[in-house]
């Protein structure tokens, strides 16, 4: 962990703190008996249409863009003061994911943000046996958060999200609380960043029936590099690190490369200037799971793009995250503070 190496020279008490913290959550946890089956697996789908476009999942890059505090809490920032965003995903037939987020700057080092993720699997016949409809039944799925982050150093942000979870499956119900723990280093002369964070650390503290079940969480690592020359953003996010291997339904074992290459999502993003972006993106594990003799050539691919029109931000992504269908993601922003009402 070379990363964790250098930022323990730097002499600050706040980061101390903040390492120790992310130390006690993040590497031993597999105190918390995190080898059953997860719960509230939508956390694993894209929530920003930026992130989404590079891959569908991003904790690196750095914008002013605060959807992203979603894919990582230490993006939260003083400089999103009093911005709002509001995202959708047309997922599959007729499932719909939205979220909207708020953040409000604390003085000149902290950041408070607060968002809500909504998940409705539509209208479905409730059956009977020998196929007596008795009505209709809705299921969907809730998550509220409250962001706080910290600037660590003049390069180094820590950030937390307290997650809380809430499920209805017509007459079952779950309840759940988790945390995300990130940090985020960022170097604008060289117009480098990378990122490291613990994702959904947690579990249920009420299960749809008898067992509670842990929440799908994941330790990631990931950088971002602009070249020199070229308005082009290369980014390498690392993801499931929590395990090596990965079950393959045909049984076979993957090779050590291609077990490697399971891990990581590759991102490019063209950025000719601050109000236009294009994206595009390619997620390993997924291209590798959806795979297919026919069909889902473009399994595991993504794009996006996003235009800035004075104070509102406009972002639109595709990306293939189920075998049966295409999901398509929209995302507005607006800055409260720049339109001076």
């Amino acid at each position: 962990m070379n990363f964790l190496r250098y930022i323990c020279v730097i002499k600050s008490k706040n980061m101390y703190r903040f390492i120790l913290i992310c130390l006690l959550f993040i590497f031993p946890i597999t105190i918390w008996g995190q080898t059953g089956k997860s719960s509230f697996d939508y956390l694993l789908l894209p929530q920003s249409a930026r992130s989404a476009a590079l891959g569908g999942n991003n904790i690196s890059v750095i914008e002013n863009d605060v959807s992203l505090i979603y894919d990582n809490p230490a993006f939260l920032g003083t400089e999103m003061d009093l911005t709002f965003n509001a995202s959708y995903m047309a997922y599959v037939a007729d499932i719909g994911i939205g979220n909207v987020a708020f953040a409000k700057a604390l003085g000149e080092r902290s950041a408070i943000g607060i968002g809500a993720l909504y998940s409705n699997y539509g209208k479905m016949q409730e059956t009977l046996e020998g196929n007596v409809i008795v009505g209709d039944l809705n299921a969907n799925d809730f998550c509220g958060s409250i962001f706080f982050s910290h600037d660590l150093t003049d390069k180094i942000r820590g950030g937390v999200t307290g997650k809380f979870f809430y499920s209805n499956y017509h007459h079952n119900t779950a309840i759940g609380l988790g945390v995300d723990l990130g940090l985020s280093y960022y170097n604008s002369d060289k117009e480098f960043s990378f990122g490291l964070v613990g994702k959904n650390i947690g579990r249920q503290i009420k299960a749809y029936e008898d067992e509670l079940a842990d929440l799908p969480w994941d330790i990631q690592f990931g950088f971002t590099k602009k070249l020199a020359q070229a308005p082009i953003r290369f980014s390498l996010t690392a993801v499931h690190l929590k395990q090596w291997k990965f079950d393959n339904y045909n049984g076979e074992e993957d090779s050590f490369m291609k077990t490697l290459g399971k891990h990581l999502i590759i991102g490019l993003d063209f950025i000719p200037n601050d109000n236009f972006w294009i994206g595009l993106g390619y997620n390993i594990k997924r291209g590798s799971d959806m795979s297919l003799e026919e069909g889902n050539k473009l399994g595991g691919f993504s794009a996006g793009a996003g235009l800035r029109v004075k104070a509102f931000s406009f972002g639109c992504s595709v990306g293939k995250y189920n075998v049966s269908a295409t999901s398509f993601m929209f995302s507005v922003s607006t800055s409260f503070a720049e339109m001076k009402l």
